[in-house]
């Protein structure tokens, strides 16, 4: 491609006791006459920490360091201020994180990059899952996947399949296993690689999956190897236990559409798996918390029909009382367990669905965590399903990981349905709770969690430490859990021979695997322990995560890896570094706590005009108000918004924030329609570009409806709105949602979501546009000003005197506001957020003349001369 070819793919890994090795290495050459640019990227799985990565360049290396972030970020900050930048951009799908790098190499160079990579393979339903991504954008001559086992409990069962496997690739699949070893390749030749006979583009493109499961004699297995352990817990042919399970759905206004008509068919697919012994029951909270039952029913046919029924009606209605949902579901457990009312030996569950934020009732996350941990006490596992990008998915997982459960992130897409029953699935079988596996405390240090609520079927649960002498080579463990009909209690032995004796005929077992699992195991714990955590606790968790990662030479959330390359040809070092979930969220509400929460939007051309109140001011708005700047200011304190229009030409910047002491500021250039009515006094106009700059930080975004552009100092990046795309870099968060919308945050500063308006691209007069909102403006300064920065500062106004106005439909009244005596109009403006197409109606007092008594001095003061 472009001069550059690959000529050879590897992706070799090696699985021994679950832990896999994974080596990616890929090899180019420039076939052109003049330097070029070659890319190395790929995709890793979110689970896996990079543990290497190096470029050879005509035989000369430049590997790359794990340094502590902090570290690698003033070097990045030193870089940036010579006027290089190293951003290495690690962008974030679904299972997926991406890592690229590109070098400048001269003509007929060669380049290798090889990319090492290492996690513990989890078991889900029976099966261990090693997940590839293969995308290799090219044919390539040499392209081979070999993955070795080595499992000293003896394999299975083995497959391997792909997304793009074709009848004809199905055969190429090579997969054998006998014993304690498992082998599978995947090598197509270039002929094989192609769509069709004579093309060039390749059919590899998508998921390479390879499933195993081991054999089980015994409930468990434990390896001893140099002075470390692991203990491996999967007990099998357990009666399942009772489970009580409680749904809490989130029914506020943003559920409507798509997203309750996919929780209604999950949940009637979920009643379908519900066993006759399981009790349950529904919660739904929008304004209100309304139940089904009044206490959890057991699950008869009868039962399951009346549920069924119930779920069909759910609607949706109101804000999000999300205290009060989750709250009524514990009161309820608690009442049935001290009742009596459910089985005395029975697992239960809270899940939780919502898509957005507290904002009726106990709106403070800190004291919803508060409440629901001391009501809980240990008793029940949460977990909470966060749907789509409007919850705080940080609050989301410490509230769950604080109460024996897991948070998990529902994507917005066609198949959330299954998601949502995908993960109902994991937990719908426990087999045990309570779960201890005990230790010698005298002879074993730094031994990973090893107490667990719940153990489900088909998954299994891992425990590793270091002895304290390094010489012992036998350890006893005591293992206690609570099965449906008895107590699960006995003791079980290991000692290093037996463990060597079942590695003898392993030749690529690599010697520190369990210490390096043991290592992968606590830096995850530490890392989830610590996002719950506060203080001082918070920091000795950070100091010991940090300190494994970079003994072990891990890319984890507290590291990163500064890439080295050749100085000529304009190179710059990059970074890497491994994104967390819960950053890439954003924070949208009607209205924020307490706070005033601003944003433009405008409406789509292809809805109804909703300014037709104004008619009576300027009669040619009448028919086609639709494009023009809609600004709307909430006013949480009074549950009410104030709205007003600009009218300006096509081709003028305003001044929407600026706010100096961030540094951040917000310009919007207007663009018009097609074909402009001369004979109307007032053009349509609506927000064609956005320019967003913190200029501390030498940062500017610059959006179309076409295109997203970042410069950094000199250096530019761009996007087209058909990525999704999760960037971080040094004081830059920007997450693009394909086609929908992007959300960006600079520096500590206020985040903002820019949303994407479409329009028929053959209609005769409206062109696509922008929507702007703003996030935690309580984040910029006292001082920030500008069309809508002046109203992140708390505003107060007084209605008297409504009264009839022009539009029967639509009264008038007098408004008190800065001291100005206004005369203003009931109407309603449209909230983009959470539906781009149809938009939600928001009721509004409508400012007439560019609102003018409302905002300070007048509109023409907040005309600039350019974007920047």
């Amino acid at each position: 491609v472009n001069g550059i070819e690959i000529y050879s793919m590897k992706i070799d890994s090696q699985v021994t006791s679950r832990f896999a090795h994974n080596v990616i290495t890929s090899q180019a050459v420039n076939r052109g006459n003049v330097h070029k640019e070659v890319i190395f990227d790929v995709e890793l799985p979110k689970t896996a920490f990079i543990t290497n990565f190096s470029m050879t360049i005509d035989g000369v290396t430049y590997p790359g360091i794990i340094k502590e972030k902090e570290v690698a970020k003033k070097q990045y900050e030193k870089a940036v201020s010579k006027g290089h930048t190293a951003g290495l951009v690690k962008a974030s799908g679904r299972k997926t994180e991406k890592f690229t790098v590109s070098v400048n190499v001269e003509a007929a160079s060669k380049v290798t990059f090889e990319l090492t990579y290492e996690e513990l393979l989890k078991r889900q339903f029976g099966r261990y899952e090693m997940f590839i991504k293969v995308k290799p954008k090219q044919l390539v001559k040499e392209f081979e996947i070999e993955v070795n086992i080595f499992e000293p409990q003896g394999i299975t069962e083995l497959e391997a399949e792909g997304t793009f496997i074709t009848n004809d690739l199905q055969n190429i699949i090579k997969k054998t296993f006998s014993e304690k070893k498992g082998h599978v390749s995947f090598k197509p030749t270039l002929d094989q690689q192609r769509t069709c006979a004579n093309c060039s583009q390749s059919v590899l493109d998508g998921d390479f999956t390879v499933r195993y499961d081991v054999k089980r004699t015994t409930p468990d297995n434990l390896q001893i190897v140099n002075g470390y352990f692991v203990h491996f817990f999967a007990p099998t042919n357990l009666p399942k236990l009772p489970k009580n399970v409680i749904f809490v759905i989130d029914i506020s206004g943003s559920m409507s559409g798509r997203e309750i008509e996919q929780t209604r068919e999950a949940l009637l697919k979920i009643l379908e798996d519900i066993k006759e012994h399981d009790f349950f029951n529904f919660i739904l909270f929008g304004s209100e918390v309304h139940t089904w039952k009044e206490a959890l029913i057991k699950a008869t046919p009868e039962n399951l029909d009346e549920a069924r029924k119930f779920v069909r009606g759910i609607d949706t209605e109101g804000l999000t009382n999300l205290h009060g949902g989750i709250m009524r579901g514990i009161d309820m457990l608690n009442a049935a367990h001290e009742g009596n009312l459910v089985p005395k030996r029975s697992a239960s569950i809270i899940i939780m669905l919502t898509d957005g934020q507290p904002n009726v009732g106990i709106s403070n996350t800190q004291d919803i965590q508060a409440h629901v941990k001391k009501a809980i006490e240990g008793k029940y596992a949460l977990y909470n399903l966060g749907f789509g990008y409007g919850v705080d998915y940080g609050f989301l997982e410490k509230m769950a990981l604080e109460n024996k459960g897991l948070a998990r992130r529902i994507y917005p897409d066609s198949d959330a349905a299954l998601q949502l029953q995908g993960f109902y699935d994991e937990v719908s079988n426990p087999m045990l709770m309570d779960v201890e596996l005990n230790y010698p405390e005298n002879e074993i240090a730094d031994l990973t969690k090893n107490s667990f609520k719940h153990f489900y079927d088909g998954s299994e649960i891992v425990v590793a430490g270091r002895f304290i002498d390094n010489n012992q080579n036998s350890l006893t463990v005591d293992v206690r859990g609570k099965g449906a009909n008895d107590v699960l209690s006995y003791t079980t032995q290991e000692d290093a021979e037996q463990t060597a004796k079942a590695f003898q005929e392993q030749e690529y077992i690599f010697g520190e695997y369990i210490e390096r699992l043991w290592a992968y195991l606590t830096i995850e714990q530490l890392l989830d322990k610590r996002i719950a955590a506060t203080g001082e606790e918070k920091e000795n968790l950070t100091a010991e995560a940090l300190d494994l990662s970079l003994k072990y030479k891990f890319v984890t959330p507290l590291t990163s890896m500064v890439v080295t390359k050749p100085e000529d040809y304009g190179n710059q070092d990059g970074i890497a570094d491994k994104p967390i979930e819960g950053i890439d969220i954003f924070t949208i509400l009607l209205y924020l706590r307490s706070q005033v929460f601003c944003h433009i939007f405008f409406s789509l051309p292809s809805a109804a005009p909703q300014l037709s109140y104004v008619h009576a001011v300027h009669p040619t708005w009448y028919t086609s108000v639709d494009g023009d700047p809609h600004f709307i200011i909430s006013v949480p304190q009074k549950d009410d918004a104030i709205c007003f229009n600009i009218n300006e030409n096509p081709g003028a910047v305003l001044n929407l924030i600026n706010d100096p002491v961030t540094g951040i500021t917000v310009n919007g250039e207007l663009i018009g329609d097609k074909g402009a009515n001369s004979d109307a006094k007032i053009q349509n106009t609506y927000f064609g570009k956005l320019g967003i700059a913190n200029k501390h930080l030498d940062l500017k975004l610059i959006v179309t409806p076409e295109k997203i552009t970042i410069q950094n100092g000199n250096e530019k990046t761009g996007f087209t709105w058909l990525d999704s795309v999760t960037l971080q870099q040094e004081g830059l968060t920007l997450i693009i949602n394909r086609k929908k919308n992007l959300v960006l945050s600079m520096g500590s500063g206020a985040s903002f979501v820019i949303v994407l308006h479409q329009v028929w691209k053959k209609h005769p007069l409206h062109q696509d546009f922008l929507g702007l909102y703003t996030l935690e403006s309580d984040k910029l300064s006292e001082q920030t000003h500008g069309l809508l920065g002046q109203f992140f500062h708390p505003v107060d106004f007084t209605i008297l005197e409504i009264h009839p106005g022009s539009d029967p439909k639509k009264p008038d009244a007098t408004m008190i506001v800065k001291n100005n005596e206004l005369t203003v109009t009931r109407g309603w403006q449209k909230d983009y957020r959470r539906d781009p197409e149809h938009g939600v109606d928001i009721p509004c007092w409508f400012v007439h003349n560019n609102g003018a008594g409302l905002i300070d001095g007048v509109h023409t003061d907040y005309i600039v001369s350019s974007l920047f």
